[in-house]
């Protein structure tokens, strides 16, 4: 089975001056269909940047990213613009819903630019809002939904249609305990349905979640694990009780 992502001794490399600044040095990743990986780390440890690039958002300064088996330095602009549009979701802290459209319409919103006639992006978006349970919200604003709602709206743009890869960048981050909970049910039910995502968070407990939490440090990657049975794995014995 073909991963939907791989990276290939990865890294990138900013200029400070004269100086050389590495922002992700070597990094070596594999997120097989149906998997969910939980990236941990310090601020400014290379989190973010792992996820651009695996977004085909930035190009590598060495190493390869392939996503769904095809190699990303192979691409031209418009085919990477292809892939984000039709293979990658993407699901960030803040939302980024557009404020004067529905919630059906931002769910929509990437299927009618990738070029499905609106009827059938309203219709696969509403559906992918049902399957969060938010198809009374459909026709609502932004601004008229809680911060769970928003992003679940959020969710749900980034799964519809053929998506194979999720990124989502803190998603959980704006958002109480119990919705942020919520969130990470909802990505780990878009990957038994066999989508792959990459969750970069902060929260071990949430990290629990994941099949696999991958550490960063200083731009590398430093450590692997697995959880052992659930969220409840990395809390106190007493408190798990």
């Amino acid at each position: 089975m073909t991963a939907v992502l791989e990276l290939r001794g990865v890294s990138k490399t900013y200029r400070d001056g004269a100086e050389a600044v590495y922002a992700l040095r070597e990094a070596d990743l594999t997120v097989e269909p149906g998997q969910m990986v939980a990236v941990m780390g310090p601020s400014g440890s290379g989190k973010s940047t792992l996820l651009t690039l695996a977004g085909a958002l930035e190009t590598p300064t060495g190493g390869e990213v392939l996503v769904a088996g095809r190699p990303l330095s192979s691409m031209s602009r418009d085919d990477r613009a292809r892939l984000r549009r039709r293979v990658i979701g993407y699901v960030f802290q803040d939302f980024n819903l557009l404020p004067g459209l529905t919630a059906a319409e931002n769910v929509a919103l990437p299927l009618e630019l990738d070029g499905l006639p609106a009827g059938k992006a309203r219709a696969a978006g509403l559906d992918a809002l049902a399957q969060l349970g938010l198809a009374d919200r459909a026709s609502r604003f932004p601004d008229q939904l809680s911060g769970g709602e928003r992003q679940r709206v959020a969710i749900a743009r980034a799964v519809v249609g053929e998506r194979r890869l999720v990124l989502a960048d803190e998603p959980t981050g704006a958002l109480d305990s119990a919705t942020g909970e919520s969130v990470m049910r909802l990505i780990l039910t878009a990957c038994r349905a066999g989508v792959g995502a990459v969750v970069v968070t902060h929260d071990a407990q949430l990290a629990s979640w994941a099949d696999r939490i991958v550490f960063i440090r200083d731009g590398s990657i430093v450590d692997r694990t697995t959880p052992r049975t659930g969220p409840e794995s990395l809390l106190p014995e007493e408190t798990a009780r």
